[in-house]
Order: structure tokens, then C-alpha cells, then sequence
């Protein structure tokens, strides 16, 4: 079980060229990627997509990638010609017109606004693929260890709640069949109160608990609840994402708490409802960012 937050990183430097992946991974209902790399490397950015998409299948990806070069083929000077022919047109118009000189240099000329550009070399395209892809499973390899580290913190967690809710659960089922007794002994009590000591009559009493027993019978919840956490607990051991399924198990959960809930009055019932209610929420709490 892993978590849908973690960090990895790498950083590796080969024959005058320094790479960087830095992974950085939260919560999200789906798989949302977003790579930011330097200009040149925009076609790489498909095939880094995709890559990911084989390691991690639900979470905000966020990816940065930086790339330095130490190369003296690392810079490439772009001028732009029809550029500077307009410069050089324009200067000697303005030296005609207004009879001044006009002092128009290489240097000058390629300090002007939009002359030159300079742009990363990436020419060998191979190499810098074969670079970036050894950074980033490096990086992925970091992010998984991390990932999988606070899922297991998470999954200690939410069995632990787990267990606690089974104590809730076998606590309400010790209390079924006494509540039934006492709402008997209690009807009792008020018919021979209204009847002022006339003698109750037993089978009309005894159909009156039938119907009582039937509306607040709670077996069926009592079952599926022990289910759901068996359900759970082995959806926890998988190897694959359970955050969706897990989700689905926990409204479960909730629902037949408040099922229970609203079949009884029972005070100590209802304290073990609540409570029980708790734990849910706060398993639900964790859910958020499992994958």
C-alpha cells in the first residue's frame, strides 16, 4: 500500500552535462502530471509522460527537470538577419536625413533588441534521452520508497482503527438480545401500571416484543460490519492501488453504523454508534492519500 505523497530526487553529471529530476507527488482523486523542463527538451516531454504513467497510476505529479552544460557546443547564437538588415536600412536613413554619422558596429549591432538569441544545444538528442531517463528512474526509485514508507504508517494506523471498530461492533452485538429483554420487562411494567393490577396478557405481550425485535433486529449490520473490516484489512495487504476500493469500503462502514443507529435507543448502543462512527471518519481521513 503505498501513499499518494512522496519526494525523490536525482542528479547526475556525464561528459559535461549536469541533469537534475526532481518528483514531488500529493493527493489527487486521479492521475494529474505536470513536467516543467528546460525549452530544448520539450520533446522528450511525451515519452516522460508516459514513463510515469507506468509508475504511478493516481496522484498531483508534479516534475521538474534541470539541465546545466559545461560543453562549449552547450550555446548556440541564433541571429536574426532580416532583423539587422532593417537595423542597418534604418541607421543609414537616419545618417542621410539628419546628416550624422552613422556609426553602426558588429557589436552594436548585435546588442540591438531581438538581434541575437542564444539558444541549448541539443543536438545529440540520444544522450541527452539516455541522461534524462537514467535521472528519472533514479528519482521514481526515491519517490516509491517514500511513497511506500508512509503508506505503511498509514496502514498501521487505520488497521489499529480497524480493530478498535470490532471491539465496537462486538460490544453491540453482547448488548442485542438484552435490549430486547429489557424493552419486554419494560412494557410489562407500563401495561400492568395501565391496567391497574389486572393480569397482562402474555400473548399479546409476547407478539407486541415479536414486532419489537424484528423492527430493531441488528444482526444483519452486525454481520456486514465485520465483513467490511475483513474486506479492508485485506485490501490493505495488496501490492496494487486500493485508495478507490478502500474508499467504497468505508461509506460502507458508515452506512451500516448509521443504520444501527437508527434502529435502536438503547443509550449504550448508541455511545458504541458514535464511537464507532469516529474511527470511520477518521480511516476516511487517511484514505485521502492512499493510491
Amino acid at each position: 500500500m503505498k501513499s499518494m505523497t512522496g519526494f525523490g530526487k536525482s542528479e547526475i553529471a556525464e561528459d559535461g552535462r549536469k541533469l537534475r529530476v526532481e518528483i514531488k507527488t500529493v493527493n489527487h482523486r486521479f492521475l494529474d502530471i505536470s513536467i516543467r523542463e528546460p525549452r530544448f527538451m520539450v520533446f522528450l516531454e511525451d515519452e516522460v509522460r508516459k514513463y510515469i504513467k507506468q509508475n504511478v497510476s493516481r496522484g498531483r505529479v508534479d516534475v521538474f527537470i534541470y539541465y546545466s552544460s559545461e560543453r562549449e557546443d552547450a550555446k548556440n547564437v541564433v541571429i536574426d538577419m532580416p532583423l539587422i538588415t532593417a537595423y542597418m536600412k534604418a541607421a543609414e536613413g537616419i545618417s542621410k536625413q539628419y546628416g550624422i554619422e552613422n556609426d553602426l558596429t558588429v557589436t552594436s549591432l548585435m546588442r540591438l533588441p531581438d538581434a541575437v538569441t542564444y539558444e541549448d544545444e541539443n543536438s545529440d538528442e540520444d544522450a541527452l534521452r539516455k541522461l534524462l531517463f537514467t535521472n528519472l528512474d533514479a528519482a521514481l526509485c526515491e519517490l516509491k520508497q517514500a511513497r511506500e514508507k508512509e503508506g505503511e504508517q498509514l496502514k498501521k494506523d487505520m488497521l489499529k482503527r480497524l480493530d478498535t471498530i470490532l471491539v465496537y461492533v462486538n460490544n453491540i452485538a453482547s448488548k442485542e438480545d438484552i435490549v430486547v429483554y429489557e424493552y419486554k420487562m419494560k412494557l410489562k411494567e407500563r401495561l400492568q401500571e395501565l391496567l391497574d393490577g389486572t393480569e397482562v396478557d402474555e400473548q399479546r405481550l409476547a407478539q407486541e416484543v415479536a414486532f419489537y425485535a424484528d423492527r430493531c433486529n441488528i444482526t444483519e449490520e452486525l454481520v456486514r460490519l465485520r465483513s467490511h473490516v475483513k474486506q479492508f484489512k485485506a485490501a490493505a495487504e495488496e501490492d496494487t492501488p486500493q485508495g478507490r476500493n478502500m474508499d467504497f469500503i468505508v461509506q460502507e462502514l458508515n452506512r451500516e453504523f448509521n443504520t444501527i443507529g437508527s434502529k435502536t435507543q438503547d443509550g449504550d448502543i448508541l455511545k458504541q454508534v458514535i464511537a464507532g462512527k469516529g474511527e470511520v471518519e477518521k480511516i476516511r481521513e487517511q484514505i485521502q492519500n492512499i493510491e
